[in-house]
């Protein structure tokens, strides 16, 4: 197997300086379970079931799975090699790589950013609900409550009316990630996804153990598993499929590219993202299972069928869920397994996806990691507090959410494959930087599904939410929201970062360094 040649000189003695700086993960086995820490989020839990479901049930393994492998895995390994050959944060990583492509590093920072403000008031939620779950506090109309009780929504708009019993979850979700980001690489985030990921396998997997063994499990079960073969011949179901496994596995949004900055140089990376991908996809399974065996108590217990209580998203977990809670014997062994399951996913999520917009910072900036946690973190906890612990927080979090998740990371994530593979011919460089010490050497083909399949791919998911779009508005929500937090938060993060990109030093590039020698 071939080895790198060794790195000379005062450019690689400046590398390691910073890289000394920068922190690092202990061993392979704790990236690893950061890294599943971020891939696993809230998604996996309230996503999955329901698209596997609506797609085709049992069918949708196949193309779930095809997505996986052609355009899951390879882009997984693109953020790796960026980040792992140039050790990084993503606009260093991809400044190291292009200094034209640094606004790409930048843009998914900006998106980072805005995903971790309202992020945490969903953990915070979370939170509060597993306390909740205790004495079942919804009553007998979980959704009355959690809209009106608990969250005392208002009617579409913004308001300054702050919500006491948000507030107080949010700001202890800001304090913890905060902590855990202070501490460092491995003693904050490292140490915090080898006790989390655990617990949350163990917990996670009491809870679909209960749930099996609640009546009409089964036919929750046969609900999600039946296959309907002619979903195949749908494109949408596989658009939904390459959505689901991009959303999943936190992939073109900057987090894998800084975790894998802190991984030592031999590591074997693509024997590392097989790991990752496929535990992701493992807990996705076991997500649908406990999910559809709990909604399928619901419907028998109300005497309905599965599909007539069958939600995704905010709707399955603080609706649907208490319902089946209230109505199950040992529900609130159930109540705290499931909610807690929400905050340990959420917070490892939060605190990958913070990762990024601190590192950045670090690099940009040349700060301390505990300056540069304050420096993001305080102004991001303060307009987290502002938009989402308000009884407009449910209207803004949902339209942003769509937004950003669809126009930002979709869209920098179809324009970077296409610019590292046709703008920048960085694919074969990557290839050779992974295959050095990975035991899944990258050919070929694995370039064609860079640069061909995936973009086509998600570029058509892209196309059809956008055309969607237009032609039906998100929600039934006024249309100046919808431009303020829908189209304008997907703007102004790619607005950021054109202006970040060119403010403060720039990059250390190989550019600069080549020039800093001239100079001697």
């Amino acid at each position: 197997m071939a080895t790198p040649p060794p790195e000379q000189g005062p450019e690689s003695a400046q590398r390691t300086q910073q890289e000394a700086r920068r922190g690092a993960f202990s061993s392979r086995r704790v990236f690893i379970l950061a890294a599943i820490g971020s891939a696993v989020g809230l998604g996996n839990i309230w996503r999955f079931p329901y698209v596997a479901y609506e797609n085709g049930g049992g069918a949708f393994v196949i193309p779930y799975l095809i997505a996986l492998l052609t355009a899951g895995l390879p882009f997984l390994f693109v953020d790796y090699a960026l980040g792992h050959k140039h050790r990084g944060s993503a606009p260093l990583s991809f400044a190291r790589e292009s200094p034209r492509t640094e606004v790409l590093g930048w843009w998914q920072v900006a998106i980072c950013f805005v995903i971790a403000v309202y992020y945490a008031a969903i953990i915070g939620w979370a939170l509060r609900y597993t306390f909740f779950s205790v004495d079942k506090a919804w009553g007998s109309d979980p959704g009355g409550f959690f809209s009106g009780d608990f969250l005392q929504t208002s009617a579409p708009g913004v308001t300054a009316d702050v919500v006491v019993g948000v507030l107080v979850p949010l700001l202890i979700v800001w304090a913890a990630v905060l902590l855990i980001m202070g501490l460092g690489v491995q003693k904050g985030i490292g140490a915090t996804s080898v006790v989390f990921i655990p617990l949350l396998v163990l917990a996670f997997g009491f809870l679909v153990v209960r749930s099996l063994f609640l009546p009409g499990a089964a036919d929750g079960l046969d609900a999600l598993f039946t296959p309907d073969w002619g979903a195949l011949t749908d494109a949408s179901v596989w658009a939904a499929a390459f959505g689901q496994i991009f959303f999943s596995l936190s992939i073109g949004f900057g987090i894998m590219i800084t975790y894998a900055s802190y991984v030592g140089r031999r590591t074997d990376m693509t024997g590392s993202g097989l790991v990752v991908g496929f535990a992701n996809s493992g807990f996705e399974l076991l997500a649908g299972i406990g999910v559809f065996a709990a909604l399928g108590f619901m419907a028998q217990a109300n005497g309905t069928a599965v599909d007539e209580v069958v939600q995704s998203g905010i709707g399955l977990a603080f609706v649907a869920f208490p319902a089946i809670i209230s109505e199950a014997a040992g529900g609130s062994v159930i109540g705290v397994l499931f909610f807690g399951s929400l905050v340990i996913a959420g917070l490892t999520s939060l605190v990958s996806v913070l990762e990024v917009v601190v590192s950045a910072v670090r690099d940009k900036f040349d700060l301390q990691r505990v300056t540069a946690v304050l420096v993001v973190g305080v102004p991001a906890t303060a307009l987290s507090v502002v938009l989402f612990s308000t009884t407009s927080g449910l209207h803004v979090l949902d339209i942003v959410d769509f937004f950003i998740n669809r126009f930002g990371i979709l869209f920098v994530a179809v324009v970077a494959m296409v610019v590292l593979a046709w703008g920048v011919r960085a694919l074969p460089g990557l290839a050779t930087h992974l295959n050095h010490h990975g035991s899944i050497r990258l050919s070929r083909g694995w370039i064609v599904l860079v640069s061909v399949v995936a973009p086509l791919a998600l570029g058509f998911v892209l196309l059809r939410d956008f055309l969607d779009t237009l032609e039906k508005p998100y929600g039934d929500y006024p249309a100046w929201m919808l431009n303020v937090f829908g189209w304008g938060s997907a703007a102004l993060v790619l607005a950021a970062a054109v202006v970040v990109t060119f403010l403060g030093r720039r990059a250390d590039t190989p550019a600069d360094n080549t020039r800093k020698e001239a100079d001697r």
